[in-house]
């Protein structure tokens, strides 16, 4: 199965990712991981890529889809892959297609804003041991104090809600419409993301079992 992992950040895609490798036996692929090893591999467009890189530059679409074409094609690929976080717009998605890579399924995990707000502005980590806690879900014993190792607990950059409303913005606006380009193939699938992880696992696999082959 060749797939295609959607949702805004925050909506869960990191552990659903998990579950789908795990159960279909697939490796989960970042567009970081595919540049990273195109690099210290040496491939032409890894060294093109590089060059973009050293110099502080955005590696362009066509190197990038270039670098994920041969990773897909590559045997580590050869039984299916989860592309995560690639394409994130529809001039991306339409250079995939033209490259030649089939995509059997693109799942879209369908989270409201106001809670993947409320997830990620509830998160808070240690700042000495990097422990993970969320004031809602799992709140630690003593306000702001790891459970751990008693240091203070500190809220990302990326979780702030200002910081967390302006990507989800960004992703309605420049990834949501690849939606409807992908509805028009007959390869979208939408699961609802729940407030279990295993209500939502249970929901992707049932989605994922009517593309089957």
């Amino acid at each position: 199965m060749n797939l295609i992992l959607m949702g805004a950040p925050g909506a869960g895609k990191g552990t659903q990712s998990a579950k789908i490798s795990e159960k279909w036996n697939i490796p989960a692929v970042s567009t970081g991981d595919m540049l990273r090893a195109a690099v210290k591999e040496g491939t032409a467009l890894g060294l093109e890529a590089k060059s973009y890189m050293d110099s502080g530059n955005l590696v362009p679409d066509a190197v990038v889809i270039g670098i994920i074409k041969d990773y897909l094609s590559s045997d580590k690929c050869a039984n299916g892959f989860i592309l995560d976080g690639f394409p994130r717009s529809i001039p991306q998605a339409e250079a995939l297609d033209a490259m030649g890579v089939k995509i059997d399924v693109v799942l879209s995990i369908e989270v409201e804003d106001e809670k993947i707000v409320e997830r990620m502005s509830g998160r808070r980590i240690c700042s000495a041991c990097g422990a993970s806690y969320h004031i809602a879900y799992i709140p630690p014993k003593t306000e702001n104090v790891c459970d751990a190792c008693g240091a203070s607990l500190y809220i990302r950059d990326d979780d702030v809600a200002e910081t967390v409303l302006k990507r989800l913005a960004n992703y309605h606006e420049i990834t949501e419409p690849l939606k409807d380009y992908y509805a028009a193939k007959g390869i979208l699938a939408c699961v609802k993301g729940m407030e279990k992880v295993e209500d939502t696992t249970a929901g992707v696999m049932k989605a994922l079992s009517k593309f089957e082959a």
